[in-house]
This record gives structure tokens, sequence and C-alpha cells, in this order.
């Protein structure tokens, strides 16, 4: 079962191909359906400058926004890091904790359901 991680962010294929070391593993690209003499049959898509990959918070590139399927680029260095940091601008947000509190319509409607829920 393909895994969506905590944070993805996409990226054109142009920009990520600025990394000098950048390899592309063609033949994990998402399939595509196509007509090929009268019969329809699935295929690699082709990668152009224009598509887009999904860099993960494990910094490898997919594509498509699961973090295990389609990985089209895994070489994971500290100079590949560098470049996602400084060149891409590629943060992974850190979430504070929010607690809310239920107001008093919350707290009088959630013992109305109770009561409710006793009648039956």
């Amino acid at each position: 079962m393909a895994t969506i991680g905590k944070y993805c962010k996409a990226y054109s294929l142009k920009k990520l191909r600025e990394f000098t070391q950048w390899t592309e593993c063609i033949k994990n690209t998402r399939k595509e359906k196509k007509e090929v003499s009268g019969n329809e049959v699935e295929v690699n898509r082709e990668l152009t400058d224009d598509d887009f990959l999904y860099l993960q918070e494990n910094y490898v590139v997919t594509d498509g926004i699961f973090k295990d399927e389609n990985i089209i680029f895994d070489n994971v260095t500290p100079q590949w890091k560098e470049f996602c940091h400084n060149t891409l601008a590629f943060e992974i947000p850190v979430y504070e904790r929010v607690q809310v509190q239920a107001s008093a319509n919350q707290d009088n409607s959630n013992s109305r359901q109770q009561q409710f829920l006793k009648g039956r």
C-alpha cells in the first residue's frame, strides 16, 4: 500500500535538473494509457522540463504524492540537501499543536445529544 508522507512540495523538473548530480530513473515514472495499433496500453510517461515532481520530506523525488512509489531520484547526499535548502528553498514546516476549547454552545449541544441518545 502506498504511503503518503507528512510533507512534500512540487517543483518543476527544469528546476530540479539544475542540480549538477541530478539523475532520473525514468522507468519509475507514472504510467499513462496510450493507444498503440488500435490497442490501449500503459506506458511510462515521458518527462519534460515543464512536468512537476514531488520533493518528499526524506529528500527523495517522486512522480506523484506517495513517498514510496514512482521514485525518480533517491541519491540523497549532503550536496543534494544543500541544493534543496539553498536553491529550492525547501523547508519542512514545523507545526505547533493548537488546543481548541469547546465553546458553551458545543458543550450544550453535546449534553443534548447525550440526553437524546439515553432516551432511545
